[in-house]
């Protein structure tokens, strides 16, 4: 049986690591993945298998941005372009919905505005509502963020699945088998309240209220409901 591939492009931050975990770990429990799980570290230097080694890959979030243009980043938007040739099953989250839509041709940059932090509400397009990653989810489900950089053009040929109020490129289709989403649906209720915690003196530089931010924070399951009905779709969840 292939491997999952997680691809860690990043690491939360040590306090929250020490209490809630990592990324693998959130990813491997909300999506429900099929063992065996693969993660490879890109962001420490560690080599991708080829698209053909693995069952499907899931793109983890960073505090690095794609602008940056960092080797490994550049690399693994390269990986990303083959496995899509491939058509292997994948799904990027935050920078690695950022990174597949700039391995794409779209374009990345900070949202106008600042960052948008919190549980946000996230509408699909019209349209798209039968798409089948949100078909039975309400309108205005809700989703946890945090990010600064954004997909602000989308990769030609690239359907535009939903947004919220500030960004209308959180969720996006780019074939059969492979999606993104600018929010965090491996996130809990209780990691999104850490992240508020951690950046509260950014939000207040940038003229946001954390403690309102804070106060909002809600369940998401139909965020949640999305990542598993992909890794159910994909083949990539346990029975």
């Amino acid at each position: 049986m292939k491997p999952v591939l997680i691809i860690r492009t990043g690491r939360a931050p040590d306090n929250i690591r020490a209490r809630h975990g990592d990324f693998p770990h959130w990813f491997r429990i909300g999506a429900k993945l099929a063992s065996p799980v693969q993660v490879v570290d890109v962001a420490a230097g560690e080599a991708l298998p080829p698209p053909s080694a693995v069952s499907g890959a899931i793109i983890t979030g960073s505090a690095a941005m794609v602008t940056e243009r960092a080797s490994w980043s550049e690399r693994t938007a390269g990986w990303i372009r083959d496995a899509m040739d491939a058509d292997l099953p994948m799904f990027g989250v935050c920078f690695g919905h950022q990174l597949m839509a700039h391995a794409l041709g779209g374009r990345v940059d900070y949202l106008p505005g600042g960052r948008e932090i919190g549980t946000q509400a996230i509408y699909p397009h019209a349209g798209q509502e039968n798409d089948p990653l949100l078909r039975g989810l309400s309108p205005g489900f809700r989703a946890h963020t945090t990010h600064e950089q954004s997909v602000l053009e989308p990769p030609a040929g690239a359907a535009v699945l939903a947004r919220s109020e500030r960004d209308p490129h959180h969720l996006l289709r780019y074939g059969p088998h492979a999606a993104s989403v600018q929010f965090h649906p491996e996130f809990n209720a209780d990691v999104m309240r850490a992240y508020i915690r951690r950046k509260r003196a950014d939000m207040q530089r940038e003229g946001q209220d954390p403690r309102r931010a804070f106060r909002e924070v809600a369940p998401t399951p139909g965020a949640r409901r999305l990542l598993r009905r992909f890794a159910r779709l994909s083949g990539l969840a346990s029975a």
